[in-house]
């Protein structure tokens, strides 16, 4: 008697081990398509950061036209889905606000997935 129930639960384990490599698999490659975004995201943010705290600092100072191509060129070298007109630089009384608002649209293949980023930086003190 203790043999049938036995029986009646073999290959359950190997089901389950089944599911979690799945799940395991379907989180490896969500994480392959999506991190490297996070990464180029976090690299502008830095470059943001340093073009605004040494933007007037160089001689001769830049304008408002130069910094955004230098933002620019820095966005397209990291991949980042960018216009050159919306990335927002004001530059008054010595200060420097830069921003950019940008998605990326990521494919998953079953399920599409839109990251939103908003990057700021300014070079005002604390």
């Amino acid at each position: 008697m203790a043999r049938n129930q036995r029986s009646s639960e073999h290959g359950g384990s190997k089901l389950n081990l089944i599911i979690t490599l799945l799940i395991l698999g379907c989180m490896l490659f969500a994480g392959f398509k999506i991190v490297p975004i996070y990464i180029a995201n976090y690299q502008f943010q830095d470059s943001l950061e340093s073009e605004s705290r040494f933007a007037l600092s160089g001689y001769p100072k830049k304008s408002p036209d130069d910094i955004r191509d230098d933002i620019y060129k820095k966005a397209q070298e990291l991949g980042i889905p960018a216009k050159e007109e919306d990335i927002k630089v004001d530059v008054a009384n010595g200060s420097v606000d830069l921003s950019l608002d940008y998605s990326v649209p990521v494919d998953l293949s079953v399920y599409q997935l839109t990251l939103q980023f908003h990057p700021h930086a300014d070079n005002h003190t604390i």
